[in-house]
């Protein structure tokens, strides 16, 4: 329990959208994000979410790498 009295969130408990999630990894990939919005994330978003999101967009990436040099060669 925190200082006052309130249980607190363990980080897998959280309930974070998908669509913020989705965001705040797409933002990661690119390598911009402000730090305030990534305090935000850490506290809202379920890190649990953010590597199924993360895992999702470099293999989606990968394919696409793969399918832009087949179709160019």
């Amino acid at each position: 329990m925190s200082e006052d009295g309130e249980r607190s969130i363990r980080p897998h408990e959280r309930a974070g959208s998908l669509g913020r999630t989705i965001r705040a990894v797409a933002w990661s990939l690119i390598g911009l994000r402000k730090g305030s919005e990534y305090e935000q994330d850490v506290q809202r978003l379920n890190p649990l979410h953010i590597i199924a999101v993360g895992l999702a967009a470099v293999f989606l990436l990968v394919l696409g790498l793969i399918g832009l040099v087949n179709w160019v060669v």
